[in-house]
């Protein structure tokens, strides 16, 4: 296969991750990234060996194929059209963008223009999240009924020394962490078909606390605790709490609950985690995990061995075009995971079951031969 330049635009956090990750892949190649604080982007080419370009002339430069957008978020649409614009293939981190008007604007550029669109979160390509997808596809729990999904917290003011987007509209935990949840449950369940939520603010104001601005206040001026139920097509019906007014819980990150037995799922927004599958409410035993490339730690955070795998719904994304195959971070996906935590916060306003308008084929699961061919060096 042939290697496909890739430029990053958008030099924050996150793409220190994509930079170190990127070149365990095959069929990829970052060679330029750029960013609004020329500083950012030369800081992040010294230290990665690529080059730092103008947002204008990456997306000229002739060596790049693919683009992936690490913007903010209020930035993602008008980014990638762009990106799409300038004739390269599109890749952005989540949330993909903030209405679906632009989710369905961004496929209409894209398919006028034969181009791919993949996105973020390609957490649910792990290893735990595919077993979890077998498991559930060989029917070791029978038809999903029902399942909880839980995300919750303090919210990130204690730690985050510029928390002011998550507490303004764009931002907020279903936003912000939906899309691991919410993508790991269509991937694992199929498309939602309508939702409704209770959705408020606990607090008023946040205070920062940590780095130069700690003790200033900042405005909350969007839903930071919302409780929904997710009516999924399939028939299986999930609670979903996500919330930032949570001092502390014992609530699980996922559990389905089958005809035939239980499984508990870990935390979707990382590729492994332990499983268990319970046949009865007092037999319950973790799953003997795979050997999952995208499940193997190899990375240490916080003393703890971890699997991250960053990229791979990139890589997926060129090696799909280059078989002529559809990739499994899809647009379809994004769109429609974008249409869910819309009309979840559409609820919340209205108080009304909201119908989604749209749909979507689950990705197709990742065995391990097949996350082995997108690595370079897997045994």
């Amino acid at each position: 296969m042939e290697t496909m330049g890739v430029g990053i635009i958008g030099c924050g956090n996150i793409s220190t991750a994509y930079l170190k990750l990127a070149p365990l892949f095959k069929g990829l190649e970052v060679r330029a990234v750029a960013d609004l604080s020329p500083e950012a982007a030369q800081a992040q080419a010294d230290e990665f060996g690529v080059r730092a370009e103008d947002p204008e002339a990456l997306l000229a430069a002739e060596d790049i194929g693919v683009v992936v957008n690490l913007t903010v978020p209020a930035a993602h649409f008008a980014v990638t059209r762009a990106i799409l614009a300038a004739g390269k293939h599109a890749y952005s981190e989540k949330p993909f963008v903030l209405s679906l008007e632009d989710g369905e604007a961004l496929r209409a550029l894209a398919e006028t223009k034969g181009l791919r669109i993949g996105s973020a979160p390609d957490t649910f390509l792990g290893g735990t999240h595919q077993q979890a997808r077998a498991l559930i596809d060989e029917g070791a729990i029978g038809p999903v009924l029902a399942g909880t999904a839980h995300v919750m917290s303090r919210g990130m003011e204690a730690w985050h020394p510029n928390p002011d987007f998550f507490f303004q509209p764009g931002g907020g935990p279903v936003l912000d962490l939906g899309p691991y949840y919410i993508t790991n449950l269509v991937q694992l369940l199929g498309p939602v078909r309508r939702v409704a939520a209770l959705a408020n603010a606990g607090f008023a104001t946040r205070t920062i606390g940590s780095g130069p601005r700690q003790g200033e206040t900042v405005p909350v001026n969007t839903p930071t605790n919302i409780h929904a139920l997710l009516d999924f097509a399939s028939g299986a019906t999930v609670t979903l709490s996500a919330s930032w007014d949570i001092a502390a819980h014992r609530h699980a990150n996922m559990e389905l609950y089958g005809a035939d037995g239980s499984l508990y799922v870990p935390d979707p927004n990382f590729f492994g985690g332990d499983l268990v599958l319970a046949t009865n409410r007092d037999s319950s035993a973790p799953v003997d995990l795979w050997d999952h490339p995208f499940g193997r730690p190899n990375e240490e955070k916080n003393d703890e061995r971890r699997a991250n795998y960053r990229t791979a719904g990139l890589a997926d994304m060129v090696a799909a075009i280059a078989e002529g195959r559809p990739h499994r971070c899809s647009l379809d996906l994004a769109v429609h995971v974008i249409d869910v935590m819309t009309a979840i916060l559409r609820s919340g306003e209205n108080g009304q079951f909201e119908t989604l308008s749209t749909t979507c084929e689950r990705p197709a699961p990742l065995t391990p031969a097949e996350a082995a061919a997108l690595l370079k060096d897997a045994e």
